[in-house]
């Protein structure tokens, strides 16, 4: 799984409309208190109904209680459930340790799609976040089109090392 910021679309009638990453607050579903903003989601895990986030605020509170995962998705691994400090309501779990098909996303903040909405900031209007696409976009090509400005650069940068020695070397032998 690769991560990049994600795009938020809003859902206007059956038309999708994309906006740019961060114009979103993740919010609890049940008190309105925000979780999190979309430029900290970098996926989703359709499997769990959840999105990924690198982070949220303060008011996601860490079970200290670990479980294991019997069935599903989950299981055999060992995970602590996420809680709006708002209202004590589930919000979502973090991975401690899990099985290699999910290693990408231990230590992540998974909330549950069904348990928070989206506040878009532009639009000003609340949205299920369940009605949202947090697909994630390959990062091959942004890196390759860094590569190449990168080796553009080092390119520019050896020319003009080869001018200064040059000039440094034709300026002592003038002496």
């Amino acid at each position: 799984m690769e991560f990049v910021n994600s795009v938020l679309p809003k859902c206007v009638g059956d038309e999708t409309v994309e906006s740019a990453a961060g114009d979103g607050l993740l919010l609890c579903a049940q008190c309105n208190t925000v979780l999190g903003e979309s430029s900290g989601v970098c996926g989703e895990m359709n499997s769990l109904d959840s999105i990924v986030c690198l982070r949220t605020t303060n008011d996601v509170v860490i079970s200290n209680e670990v479980e294991l995962g019997h069935k599903g998705e989950i299981a055999k691994c060992i995970y602590s459930s996420l809680k709006c400090s708002g209202c004590d309501s589930a919000v979502g779990i973090v991975i401690h340790s899990a099985p290699s098909r999910l290693a990408a996303i231990r230590s992540l903040f998974l909330l549950n799609k069904a348990n928070i909405t989206c506040y878009i900031l532009g639009s000003q209007s609340v949205v299920k976040v369940s009605s949202l696409s947090f697909d994630v976009k390959p990062l091959g090509p942004s890196m390759n089109m860094v590569r190449k400005q990168f080796t553009a650069h080092l390119e520019q940068m050896t020319q003009m090392k080869r001018r200064l020695d040059n000039s440094s070397v034709n300026s002592s032998s003038d002496r």
